[in-house]
């Protein structure tokens, strides 16, 4: 079976970054599946192709005469799906290296072509899997600059078309310095420890990482000083990396190595073993940290533990990201204020 490098990169992000329990690549329609709600795709395959035909004389669906026929060619490189109590999110994604640039034949065609897997995912999405939600990405390290300024604004159309319809589908290209910011930053730093032979490109990595003389080590932070912590190659206080992290791994991949590497006071880490401080700074229902010795609920606990100066913690993992409880404004102000310092 062929296996591409980027379609290993992105199952490793869903399964990491986007804590994805199920995770696929080549995901395929099979003729043998039942198609539900033809009649709404037909209508919207209409809305999508008059809309490009008119404004831009993209006919993006020209090759295709049918629903059915499109849909028979559906193929998604990467497939995951993320389970969690407040909701269930799906991720379908499209990826492309072109060594010179995306390129599937004319500026024209390649814009064509994009646009055609974008809105194919998304009639498969909603015929075979019954969502109306998801993730739409497509994703190339490399796009000229000229397709990709033709493309964000197609992209940003079909978001429009697909929404006043009903559908809560986001579709996003990721290229270019998002691809190495959004995609492999966070994946390298969110991957510690992964031991699956499956994973190609982190296990590859993990290779390099052997002969290059990188170490997973890091260097406590002087403070009063501007310097940062590389962290396997990876600048973890880069702001930009924070995007795509979930509100989990953002405060033990971020928030726990500023305080393993000196970015809170003493007085800081005593307050945050006491309720008052972790409700005001962080909106915790428990302190964010308990000493690894002591009385504390484990449940509310992560397993690992953070070393800071010496000692060793335990964080507390009760971090929601929710409209009714969203924790993730204090993490961030506390995150950048310190960054600041």
């Amino acid at each position: 079976m062929k296996i591409e490098m980027g379609e290993s990169l992105f199952y490793s992000w869903l399964r990491h970054v986007k804590e994805c329990q199920i995770v696929q690549t080549n995901w395929k329609v099979s003729s043998q599946w039942s198609l539900s709600d033809a009649d709404e795709l037909e209508r919207m395959m209409k809305i999508v192709d008059n809309h490009y035909t008119q404004k831009y004389g993209y006919a993006i669906f020209k090759k295709n005469s049918s629903l059915s026929q499109l849909l028979q060619q559906g193929e998604c490189d990467v497939l995951g799906v993320s389970i969690q109590p407040e909701e269930t999110t799906y991720y379908a994604i499209d990826v492309a290296f072109h060594e010179a640039g995306l390129n599937y034949g004319s500026r024209d065609t390649t814009v064509m072509k994009v646009l055609e897997k974008c809105a194919r995912t998304a009639f498969c999405l909603h015929g075979y899997m019954a969502t109306n939600e998801a993730e739409i990405i497509f994703a190339s390290p490399k796009i000229n600059p000229s397709v990709l300024s033709d493309l964000e604004p197609c992209i940003e159309e079909m978001n429009t078309m697909f929404r006043e319809n009903g559908y809560d589908y986001n579709f996003r290209i990721i290229a270019n310095e998002e691809y190495n910011d959004l995609v492999l930053k966070p994946i390298l730093l969110a991957s510690d420890g992964v031991a699956d032979t499956s994973e190609l490109f982190l296990r590859s990595y993990q290779m390099y990482k052997m002969f290059s003389g990188e170490t997973s080590g890091r260097t406590p932070r002087v403070r009063a000083t501007t310097s940062k912590a590389p962290v396997d190659g990876v600048d973890y206080t880069e702001a930009d990396l924070y995007k795509e992290l979930k509100i989990g791994q953002l405060a033990q991949k971020v928030l726990g190595r500023m305080l393993s590497d000196g970015y809170a006071t003493d007085e800081e880490i005593a307050a945050m073993q006491t309720p008052e401080y972790s409700k005001q700074n962080f909106d915790l229902q428990y302190p964010l940290l308990a000493e690894e010795n002591s009385e504390f609920e484990h449940v509310r606990y992560y397993t690992k533990p953070i070393f800071i100066r010496g000692k060793s913690y335990r964080m507390c993992s009760q971090w929601f990201e929710v409209p009714a409880n969203n924790d993730r404004p204090y993490l961030l102000k506390w995150i950048e204020s310190h960054l600041q310092k």
